[in-house]
C-alpha cells in the first residue's frame, strides 16, 4: 500500500477548516481543547489524510466524543445529509460482485476501509442523532451483523419522525439518496 499523506498546504488547509468547524459546534464535543486535538493530528498523518478523504466526499466530520480509555478523540460524519461523494453504493464488495447489470461504481465497506475509517454500527449512529437531525431526506448504511448479512441482507437507518428508524434491503441494492456515515479514532 502507498503511503497517503497530504502536502503541508493541504493539511493546514483541512486543519483550518476542522477548527472552524469545531468552534462553531462547540456543543458536539464539551471540554474538548482544540490545541490538543491538533498536536494529536499533527502526529497522525495517516488519520489526516481519512480526515481529508472524509471531507472531500462532503461528510463535514467534527469531533463527537473522546474515549478516555485510549486517549483518542472520535471524529464522526456530520453532515446533515449522507455524505454527497458516499452515496449510490451497495453494502459490501460480495454485493457488488453479485450485481450483474447497472453495478454501483462501489460499495460502502470498501470506500470505507479505502479511506481507512469505520462505518457506523446501529448504536453509534443513534449516539450520533442525540446530537442533531441528521438525514432527514437521506439514509445510511450501517454496520450488518453477520447473520444477516449472511442471507443476502444489509441493514441501514435514517431519522423521520423524530425517531431513529433502522430497516433492511438486499446488501446489492443502492439508491441516489442513501449513502454511509464513518467514524475515526484519532
Amino acid at each position: 500500500m502507498t503511503k497517503k499523506e497530504l502536502s503541508v498546504e493541504e493539511k493546514q488547509d483541512l486543519l483550518d477548516v476542522l477548527k472552524i468547524r469545531f468552534e462553531k459546534n462547540i456543543n458536539r464535543h464539551i471540554g474538548i481543547d482544540w490545541a490538543k486535538v491538533e498536536l494529536k493530528l499533527n502526529a497522525n498523518p495517516q488519520k489526516i489524510w481519512s480526515l481529508n478523504e472524509m471531507e472531500r466526499t462532503g461528510s463535514e466530520p467534527d469531533i463527537v466524543g473522546f474515549n478516555s480509555n485510549i486517549e483518542e478523540y472520535i471524529f464522526c460524519d456530520c453532515a446533515i445529509e449522507s455524505p454527497k461523494g458516499r452515496r449510490s453504493v451497495c453494502y459490501d464488495h460480495e454485493a457488488l460482485e453479485k450485481r450483474k447489470e447497472h453495478k454501483p461504481e462501489d460499495s460502502a465497506v470498501n470506500m470505507a476501509e479505502e479511506m481507512g475509517v469505520e462505518i457506523l454500527t446501529e448504536e453509534q449512529y443513534r449516539k450520533l442523532q442525540q446530537l442533531g437531525n441528521f438525514d432527514t431526506k437521506t439514509s445510511s448504511w450501517i454496520i450488518t451483523p453477520p447473520d444477516i448479512r449472511k442471507l443476502g441482507g444489509a441493514l441501514f437507518s435514517d431519522f423521520r419522525y423524530n425517531t431513529v428508524f433502522v430497516y433492511h434491503n438486499g446488501a446489492e441494492s443502492y439508491y441516489a439518496a442513501r449513502g454511509f456515515r464513518v467514524l475515526l479514532n484519532v
